[in-house]
């Protein structure tokens, strides 16, 4: 691409911005431990909500919702569960407050909060972060495949992808190394200003140049239908032959049985909590349970209506402005390259640059809150933990500088390695949170699942994700989940039941501080011998009718901009009306109720640690 010297200064002048700022802020980061990888815990609940989503915001994923509504159309609103991206209505509405109240750094860390500190905790510590270190790693190769495609199209110089996409992450690794949470933060922060601001422009300037009729000549019937049958039914013969294999080759024909298989795997996987990655250290940042909670909702509040502009403006002005050229390609057409060709072609200079500048923004934000997570784990749950327990805090930074670094090559390894952002996408989908499922369930629900249980299902669970595709290759990814699920789930329960429970002085003081609902009531029963006042977590029922409310919610936010942007304006009221429905519900039996939700027992946890000592 010829890009001009216009654009070019934007994307040089914003690169200049955010490092410089990043390296600015980095002195704050040096302290210790804490203020390294959690700001201290001083860092407001709106500011970590944007943060976190603008570390969602990034260039592959908009890349990857770009391809699905070109062929899926308004259907593709559904396909996102596969990771599940309502699993941010689990957090707002209670496992954010669990999560918070347990006051470490990790989520290896929490793992003692749960288990203790036996030998069968010591092993739920140890798979944790291999866990953890794993799908790191993934991340940064899931990056590096689609900053380099993107950048190989924009960018003048003639490299190859992977050349550019070394490049651009070791300069963003730069200052995330260097300044850790506040440097992210911050550089998230400005960021998600600038890619608000380009996303909204694209789905404006995607609304004046087409109208509704001309898109209608360009997609097949059903395509702005968002309800769908047991088949699929969009049928591309002759607008473009080559989409019809595209979908076949996902399997998702047959939609009605894709769509019961997402919700039943994204109930079970959001139920499990965060992984340990970016999403949970900004909930161990926040400052309460109470603003935990608040930052996980104002992530679908500041994330979804600018994105979804975005992603339908560049899908919009790709299928009525470049369907030719995508016709010439014959049936080889590669969907992930719709959004950088849509932007080399099809956006004015000055917008592009400034666009281009939000879609490298957004990966670094990504990227940046990715590496920053490594570590924590390795420095905090091994290097301190059982190598060096008593070095100097800047000893401590130090380490995470170059475990920063360690990591930043190994995921650029497995960048090249990797053939597609499909391959690697699927791959962290299914492999990795597959095996994660079950052990992750157990743990904030069932008293009974202790140290051994936890590592034995999260072994057999990563083992059965891995070597399925290999024993059964003709078996799609998302149908494996079932077996995956199954094998975990047995690994946890035969391991914790073939082993002692964890000591009562451990579930006691877990149950109390975190406060779960679920089957608890042997435990709850010894609490009560120490406190006959202490009442068990009475809020299933609301909680489950936010998280209810909250994905009809979420749906409609997903929904909105894409019906406005595609001039459908009966069913942009219709979700409008949902939006504000459902926001009157949770604010109601939500948001006022959070005081109550969030209630600390910390007298509680005190004195029973006197009365055990005792």
């Amino acid at each position: 691409m010829n890009i001009s010297t216009i654009d070019l200064s934007i994307i040089i002048g914003y690169f200049a911005l955010v490092f410089t700022i990043g390296l600015l802020v980095s002195k704050r980061a040096i302290k210790d431990l804490n203020s390294y990888f959690l700001g201290s815990n001083s860092l407001p609940w709106w500011v970590l909500g944007v943060s976190n989503a603008s570390g969602m915001f990034d260039i592959t994923g908009t890349m990857w919702l770009v391809y699905l509504l070109f062929v899926y159309g308004m259907k593709s609103v559904w396909i996102p569960w596969v990771w599940p991206i309502f699993n941010q209505i689990f957090l707002m509405a209670y496992l954010s407050i669990w999560l918070r109240k347990s006051n470490v750094m990790t989520g290896a860390q929490w793992i003692e909060t749960r288990f203790g500190s036996g030998k069968g905790a010591r092993l739920a510590h140890i798979i944790v972060v291999i866990f953890a270190l794993v799908s790191v790693i993934g991340f940064i190769a899931y990056d590096f495949k689609g900053i380099g495609k993107f950048a190989k199209i924009f960018l003048p110089w003639d490299l190859s992808a992977d050349t550019y996409a070394i490049i651009l992450m070791s300069i963003t690794a730069i200052y995330a190394v260097k300044g850790g949470m506040f440097s992210v933060v911050i550089t998230e922060f400005i960021q998600f200003l600038v890619m608000t601001v380009a996303s909204i422009a694209v789905g404006i300037l995607a609304m004046q140049l087409v109208s509704p009729e001309m898109l209608a000549a360009v997609i097949p019937n059903g395509w702005k239908n968002i309800f769908f049958g047991w088949r699929l039914d969009l049928n591309w013969t002759g607008l473009l032959d080559a989409v019809n294999s595209k979908i076949q080759s996902d399997g998702y024909e047959l939609f009605g049985i894709f769509f019961i298989m997402v919700l039943f795997k994204g109930f079970l996987v959001s139920a499990a909590g965060p992984a340990p990655n970016y999403d949970m250290q900004r909930i161990l940042a926040t400052r309460s349970p109470k603003e935990a909670a608040k930052m996980s909702w104002f992530v679908s509040i500041v994330l979804f209506f600018p994105r979804y502009m975005l992603i339908a403006g560049l899908t919009v002005l790709a299928l009525v402005f470049l369907t030719p050229e995508l016709k010439q390609m014959g049936p080889a057409i590669d969907f992930e390259m719709v959004l950088p060709l849509a932007l080399r072609d099809l956006i004015p200079i000055g917008w592009a640059g400034l666009l281009m500048a939000g879609l490298l923004a957004a990966f670094m934000s990504t990227y940046a809150a990715t590496i920053n997570a490594a570590p924590a784990y390795v420095v905090n749950d091994i290097y301190k933990k059982f190598i060096n327990p008593h070095a100097t805090q800047k000893k401590y930074v130090h380490m995470s500088y170059i475990v920063t670094i360690s990591f930043v090559l190994l995921g650029f390894i497995f960048g090249i390695l990797a053939e597609s952002i499909n391959q690697v996408t699927l791959w962290i989908v299914n492999a990795l949170w597959g095996g994660y499922t079950a052990s992750n369930v157990l743990k904030w629900y069932w008293w009974r699942l202790n140290g051994y249980g936890y590592f034995w299902g999260m072994v057999t669970g990563i083992a059965s994700a891995l070597v399925i595709p290999v024993a059964f290759p003709q078996l799609h990814a998302l149908d494996a989940f079932p077996y995956i699920l199954f094998v975990s789930t047995a690994g946890s329960i035969l391991g914790s039941l073939l082993t002692d429970p964890e000591p009562d002085e451990v579930l006691m003081k877990f149950y109390i501080q975190v406060h779960p609902w679920g089957f608890w009531k042997p435990v709850l029963k010894k609490v009560q011998a120490y406190y006959p006042e202490f009442q068990p977590n009475k809020n299933f029922y609301r909680d489950i009718s936010n998280v209810v409310v909250g994905i009809i919610w979420q749906a409609s936010l997903v929904a909105l901009p894409v019906f406005l942007v595609i001039q459908e304006y009966p069913y942009f009221w219709v979700c409008a009306g949902i939006t504000v429905i459902t926001s009157l519900f949770l604010k109601f039996n939500w948001w006022d109720k959070l005081d109550v939700l969030a209630k600390e027992n910390t007298p509680f946890l005190h004195n029973l640690t006197s009365k055990l000592e005792k």
